[in-house]
């Protein structure tokens, strides 16, 4: 039975076809498709069968699922930044362990400014914005992230409170400061 081998091309090439085929508003909603369906950046062929016989297409299994950077846009320079991947501290309000629970991810600080017409401070760093936006509910899944993003990334563990116990009648000790006498 003669083969036919049909030539499927890279998924930046199938990208680069679709935004020149549609319009910008479709441009848009092409490449959040393509992006989501395509993960490998390797070249594949499916098999197929001539016309005449019944048609049977092999399924294509992409060969790597763990980057999307190629695709992301972020110059070389920004890619190669360290994220800091963190628990924030408790709020010294009165809202308890709230935001105490979740990953965040952000990146360092790089040069700012202070506009002088207004005295709002400015930034040409593109990654500045989403520090405190991405959050995530384990240590993995915010590395997930980031190595499917291509960053460099570090982990900060969450520091563990002891818990102190005290009594309730600690409350009306004559050993407190507020105790004292005024003599």
């Amino acid at each position: 039975m003669p083969v036919a081998r049909k030539r499927y091309y890279t998924c930046t090439q199938k990208m680069a076809s679709a935004l020149t085929r549609r319009s910008w508003g479709g441009a848009a909603r092409t490449r959040v498709f393509l992006l989501s369906r395509c993960s490998s950046m390797d070249t594949k062929s499916v098999v197929t069968t001539p016309k005449d016989e019944n048609k049977s297409v092999e399924e294509v299994k992409p060969t790597d699922l763990t980057s999307v950077s190629t695709l992301s846009g972020i110059p070389e320079k920004q890619l190669n930044r360290i994220a800091r991947i963190y628990v924030p501290a408790k709020n010294a309000m009165q809202s308890g362990n709230w935001n105490t629970r979740e990953w965040r991810l952000e990146f360092d600080t790089q040069e700012r400014w202070e506009n002088p017409l207004i005295g709002w401070t400015s930034s040409a760093d593109p990654l500045s914005n989403i520090s405190g936006m991405l959050t995530f509910d384990t240590s993995e899944e915010a590395i997930a992230f980031a190595v499917k993003n291509g960053w460099r990334y570090s982990v900060e563990e969450a520091n563990k409170q002891k818990p102190v116990s005290k009594s309730y009648g600690a409350n009306f000790s004559w050993d407190k400061k507020t105790r004292v006498g005024s003599k």
